[in-house]
């Protein structure tokens, strides 16, 4: 008689070595084939059980696959179960082994004892191929439709598994859902949730559908945390906390973007927001998924700034979990809600010295996120400190950021006094260390464009360094061929090669470096150096002109040739206007590609905080501010106009709303559009918030920046969009009267 399992289980682990294990399973295996081969109907269930453990052990068990259907039609529960066992692990969808499958599961969803029905609806529900749920369906259905909850349970499982399989049959399962909600067990009401969900993911008319259970889930909801069921599924003090998360789960799908039915569960949210126990770590998913659902439907504006508030308790948990959840939500949600999460600016700051580094990573994304006017002078020191102490790695990993490349570039190129102070600290930084790629992109950049500034020894910010032309080629030439500069930095390094022929005196040297790389394997360097080389030829008495500094660049916001402008941080078209055209702007990529490619460094931002303040760069270069007469005020909605000249440039017009509301209740998902004539470059800021608190609490302001280079007369128009008491609100204005002041 062969070994039981228990006794095979126990040999092998008295196995030293793998060898020694792999021949012990090598003789089982020999003894099963031979045992399957004789047809043994009275040891196959147990050598089957031995194979399955086998397989778990990462053993090929392919061989007995049959034997498991033929377990499965046998008259005994206990061949059944281990067959049943053996399909959901060695079967695949082979179609000849299906087709027997189906027979025999088809058999026993029909069968006399509901723990045969059970083992059928399992398997289905876990290894069913589309062709076996088609033909299976009916039956799943039937039985989520009988008054026993242990097949409910089971066949709601199951039918979420066939809709995967083939989603069209999903309008056969509808019938059955009308009474699922009212099932007092609570595996079939977590399952029916499952299933609803499920329904209501794949089919935008079942989620239409099933709006209408929002009550009836919220009276689930409240008895569950106000009285509870059964103490069999109370776990730490909480009533079936895996019944809450779901029915969260499901209100966040059916609350999303939709008034009534987020207005219906409004409530509840909020009471299972304060009344959920947060001393044990049960408690905390439940609000974890309380916060994510009052985040993603449109909840009344306390609700979601308690919601942050529990946001901002979990970054103070001694658990790292809660901690980087937290930090994640706070991440998706600081564009909507930024002034609730800038009331935990200082934990979320503290979170940078958490020695787990997954939280400084969420922490560190955070808190640039967090950085604005008002702040970032504070916040850029914190910034600074941290990025001054942090892992090389880590620092390699943030200091670089594809939106700040054309921005920081922008800085250096529109910053004239600050050039040579600038080349001077980047080629320092160039020769202590060259492993930061764009550090040494944008370094190569700053010596392409200011190398005469560099080897003319002059800087006033600190003491100058002397450095000659052939030092500098060095450098570049070194790039060129070092192991570790990638194909974009030797773009760059050869690039600014080429821009010093019009700044140094080594001309020759330069035409041979270029020369040199004109036969590169590197396909995009040769193709330069190939350029570069015509230009000495044919083109030479052009190249000044070409290669001469690059102009104070105008970043324009625009993700295409579209007509677009910028809101709240979004693309949108812009208004549709006969009289005034809607705005072309530049394309971003149109900046970088002017710029190079540009990558700026955060040892740049190092320089101008220190230097010049970065708030000050970007917005504040400011010298005269005039109101506007023009004053929007219609159905409590106020808007000021404030215009401002910028400096250095005088053909930019700095225009500030200020939105306030006199009405008692908030106006909710408040968007500024503008269109400007086509003779015009307009770009809209992201705004404060886009919410404006009621009875002038509270304010949203947003900054739009308008090109006139032809210092023609300002016309604009503009469109406001928001939500008051539920209803949305939609106007459209033109603002023709600007002072001269903002054109002349």
């Amino acid at each position: 008689m062969p070994p039981v399992l228990r006794e095979l289980i126990r040999t092998i682990r008295t196995a030293r070595t793998q060898a020694e294990e792999r021949e012990m399973i090598q003789k089982e295996c020999a003894a099963i084939r031979s045992s399957f081969r004789e047809e043994d109907n009275t040891y196959r269930c147990r050598n089957v059980a031995k194979l399955l453990y086998m397989h778990m052990l990462g053993y090929p068990a392919h061989f007995g696959q049959l034997e498991c259907l033929k377990l499965i039609a046998s008259q005994k529960f206990t061949d059944k179960r281990i067959g049943y066992l053996g399909a959901m692990l060695l079967l695949d969808e082979r179609q000849d082994v299906h087709l027997l499958m189906t027979n025999c599961i088809k058999n026993d969803l029909n069968h006399s004892t509901q723990y045969v029905q059970g083992l059928a609806l399992c398997t289905l529900g876990c290894m069913g191929s589309s062709e076996m749920c088609r033909d299976l369906a009916g039956e799943v259905e039937k039985l989520l439709k009988t008054s026993n909850s242990y097949l409910r349970k089971k066949a709601a499982l199951c039918a979420v598994h066939v809709i995967r399989k083939v989603p069209e049959l999903m309008e056969m399962f509808l019938p059955a859902t009308k009474n699922l909600l009212s099932e007092k067990n609570h595996g079939v009401l977590h399952t029916s949730v499952v299933l609803l969900t499920e329904m209501c993911e794949r089919s935008p008319d079942m989620l239409l559908h099933f709006r209408k259970l929002v009550p009836q889930l919220v009276r689930i909801l409240k008895n569950l945390i106000m009285s509870g069921y059964s103490p069999e599924h109370d776990v730490s003090g909480i009533s079936d906390p895996f019944l809450q998360v779901r029915i969260l789960r499901l209100l966040r799908i059916l609350g999303r973007s939709d008034d009534d039915s987020s207005e219906a569960m409004n409530d509840i949210l909020a009471q299972v927001a304060t009344n959920t126990e947060t001393s044990k770590n049960v408690g905390n998913a439940i609000l974890y998924e309380t916060v994510l659902t009052i985040m993603d439907i449109k909840s009344e504006s306390g609700l979601r700034v308690l919601a942050i508030n529990i946001l901002g308790r979990f970054l103070l948990n001694n658990d790292k979990n809660i901690r980087y959840v937290a930090l994640t939500s706070l991440l998706k949600t600081v564009q909507t809600d930024h002034n609730a999460v800038q009331r935990h600016r200082s934990t979320i700051v503290d979170c940078l010295k958490d020695l787990d580094v997954s939280i400084k990573r969420r922490a560190m994304e955070l808190s640039f996120a967090l950085v604005n006017g008002n702040n970032i002078r504070g916040m850029m020191k914190e910034l600074l400190y941290f990025l001054d102490s942090c892992d090389p790695e880590f620092k390699a990993d943030w200091v670089w950021s594809n939106d700040s490349v054309p921005n920081l570039i922008q800085l250096i190129t529109n910053s004239v006094e600050m050039h040579a102070y600038t080349v001077q600290r980047l080629y320092k930084a160039l020769l202590d260390d060259i492993s930061q790629q764009p550090l040494v992109q944008v370094s190569s950049w700053c010596i392409g464009e200011y190398g005469d500034l560099l080897v003319s020894g002059q800087c006033e910010e600190e003491e100058p360094i002397q450095v000659t032309e052939d030092e500098v080629l060095d450098v570049l030439e070194g790039l060129l061929v070092s192991n570790l500069s990638t194909p974009v930095t030797r773009g760059y390094s050869l690039t600014a090669i080429m821009k010093l022929s019009t700044r140094f005196s080594s001309v020759n040297r330069i035409k041979k470096v270029v020369s040199i790389y004109g036969s590169s394997i590197d396909v995009e360097l040769q193709q330069r150096a190939v350029e570069y080389n015509a230009l000495f030829k044919k083109y030479d008495h052009m190249r000044s002109a070409l290669l001469e500094r690059m102009p104070i660049m105008e970043k324009t916001a625009s993700n295409g040739p579209t007509e677009i402008v910028q809101t709240n941080g979004e693309t949108e078209p812009s208004v549709p206007d006969t009289k005034l055209p809607p705005l072309i702007t530049q394309p971003a990529n149109q900046v970088r590609a002017r710029s190079h490619d540009m990558i700026c460094t955060y040892h740049c931002w190092e320089v101008f905080c220190h230097r010049t303040c970065v708030a000050e760069s970007l917005d504040q270069h400011l010298i005269q501010s005039v109101s506007l007469k023009f004053t929007y005020n219609k159905n409590g909605l106020k808007i000021e106009f404030t215009f401002e000249r910028a400096n250095p440039n005088p053909n930019i017009a700095v225009i500030t709303i200020h939105a306030t509301n006199t009405t008692e209740a908030d106006m909710t998902e408040f968007v500024f559009q503008a269109a400007v004539p086509k003779t015009f470059q307009l770009q809209l800021l992201s705004p404060s918030s886009n919410i404006v608190p009621a009875l002038n609490q509270g304010s949203v302001t947003q900054v739009i920046r308008v090109l006139n280079p032809q210092k023609q007369q300002l016309r604009m128009r503009v469109k406001l969009t928001y939500t008051h008491k539920g209803s949305p609100v939609q106007d459209l204005a033109e603002v023709n009267n600007f002072p001269p002041q903002s054109w002349q």
